[in-house]
């Protein structure tokens, strides 16, 4: 029965480095088998978990925006203007929204417990 192969991590992280920047000049020559497996896994992971982040981030938005404005609206406007049943959902999405929106959330009703 054979060992399994040592994944170095610095490695991995310049495979995932590579295939981020589409740029296969930095690829180390001598990565293993499973150093490739482990740092494709990393890399459709943040893949996948970005995406999630930008669903999460443009539901936020759904909700901030209610109506459209003649002018770029301040976050305490935005949020004047939220009906309340918004309001649960935007402290789902808390780690979602901008700065700015965070900031007036948790002015207004605190830092959710999950941020």
């Amino acid at each position: 029965m054979s060992e399994p192969e040592q994944v170095r991590p610095e490695v991995v992280a310049a495979i995932v480095a590579a295939l981020r920047e589409t740029d296969p000049s930095n690829l180390p020559a001598d990565a293993t088998r499973a150093e490739k497996d482990a740092a494709k896994d990393a890399y459709l992971s943040a893949m996948v978990a970005d995406r999630a982040q930008r669903d999460r981030q443009s539901r936020a938005w759904e909700l901030l925006l209610t109506r459209g404005h003649e002018d770029p609206p301040s976050w305490a406007q935005l949020f004047d203007e939220l009906p309340d049943s918004s309001i649960p959902e935007l402290g789902e999405l808390y780690d979602a929204l901008p700065e700015g929106a965070q900031a007036e959330y948790a002015r207004r009703f605190g830092a959710p417990v999950n941020a």
